[in-house]
């Protein structure tokens, strides 16, 4: 019998206790934070029977023209099928960070149809902290796998829907960046950007969130996500597309079943004057 999870994140322990079942597979999708460098580590290090998801080269639409843009099904397909990925799989997501571009994975193999997927709470680092075994990074040489996107395009927005959105009543919009970068007081990264946000958005920074990279309990997630007086559907969005996926993570914890990342998220919207912008 396969083995099946219901809930979005997992804890180390969980991990640590069926790490060699045949139905898990762990993927590593560690990406550098933007203008940040990776650890010596990170670049070496992993946790056993895990292999690279490569979200800067491989898992991606390379031909798209900005950074962080959902490939096609047909790619993502072909591609996990390549590290021992069947429909059937038990999918365990971590990073470097703690929680981070791990929810990106996440969120990928969610927009492509599959729903045996978790993140490893506290990642890496929880993982070394409980002294669990560490392993040399190892390319993965199994069988190939079986699995076969299912596209679910309800779960990504582009520009136009969510400009559409503004003027709709049913629908919110959190941006994950930092309070200053949503208030156009901070330098955005990518300095042709204009500062602010998009109007009538909230702003919860994932720092909000996560404690010593790990989660915080749904209690308070909950309770953090009702401050903001959701509509029945959520727009996540950030700098581009990386974090508003920890944000998708943390609103389907807190129950919000109803909810897409918009994948362009600043990179597209603060770029030129097409899109207007609240400060």
């Amino acid at each position: 019998m396969n083995l099946q999870i219901n809930q979005p994140l997992v804890s180390i322990t969980w991990l640590e206790e069926r790490i060699l079942d045949p139905n898990v597979i762990v993927l590593n999708a560690t990406l550098p934070k933007l203008g940040q460098p990776l650890s010596e580590e990170a670049k070496t290090k992993s946790i056993p029977f895990s292999f690279d998801f490569d979200l800067k080269n491989i898992f991606k639409d390379l031909d798209a023209s900005l950074p962080n843009t959902v490939p096609s099904p047909e790619h993502f397909s072909k591609e996990v099928q390549k590290l021992g990925v069947n429909n059937e799989s038990t999918i365990i997501i971590y990073d470097h960070h703690g929680i981070y571009s791990s929810a990106r994975a996440w969120w990928l193999f969610k927009v492509m149809g599959h729903q045996n997927v978790a993140v490893l709470d506290g990642g890496y680092p929880a993982w070394n902290k409980m002294h669990f075994p560490i392993d040399n990074k190892k390319a993965y040489d199994g069988p190939q796998g079986n699995f076969k996107a299912n596209y679910q395009s309800h779960l990504i927005s582009n520009a136009d829907y969510v400009l559409k959105s503004l003027k709709q009543s049913d629908i919110s919009i959190l941006d994950a960046r930092s309070e200053g970068r949503f208030n156009g007081t901070a330098p955005e990264p990518r300095a042709h950007l204009r500062g602010g946000h998009i109007p009538g958005s909230g702003n919860l920074p994932i720092a909000k969130i996560i404690k010593d990279g790990k989660m915080l309990p749904t209690s308070e997630l909950k309770e953090i996500y009702g401050s903001f007086d959701l509509k029945e559907k959520l727009i996540l969005s950030c700098g581009s597309g990386i974090t508003a996926c920890v944000i998708a993570l943390g609103a389907e914890m807190a129950g919000h079943q109803n909810k897409s990342v918009y994948d362009g998220s600043w990179t597209e919207w603060g770029d030129g004057d097409s899109f207007p912008v609240e400060k």
